[in-house]
């Protein structure tokens, strides 16, 4: 029984561990989320961007095609 509280306690710890290091370095985190944030949204930026060229090639397709 002593081995299973001791695995407990150990477990208790390292959670305890990771989150204080949290606490104290929150603005890590924060710069990560941050940037995630701005990845994503350049992604988002560009994607929409590409729409708009394919639509602009199909657009001069068509009106290529006419003449």
């Amino acid at each position: 029984m002593d081995v299973v509280l001791g695995v407990f306690a150990f477990v208790g710890h390292a959670i305890e561990a990771v989150l204080n290091y949290v606490e104290t370095h929150h603005w890590i985190f924060g710069l990560l989320a941050g940037g995630y944030i701005f990845y994503l949204h350049d992604r988002a930026i560009h994607a929409r961007f590409d729409a708009i060229d394919k639509r602009l090639d199909e657009i001069r397709k068509r009106l290529a095609a006419e003449y």
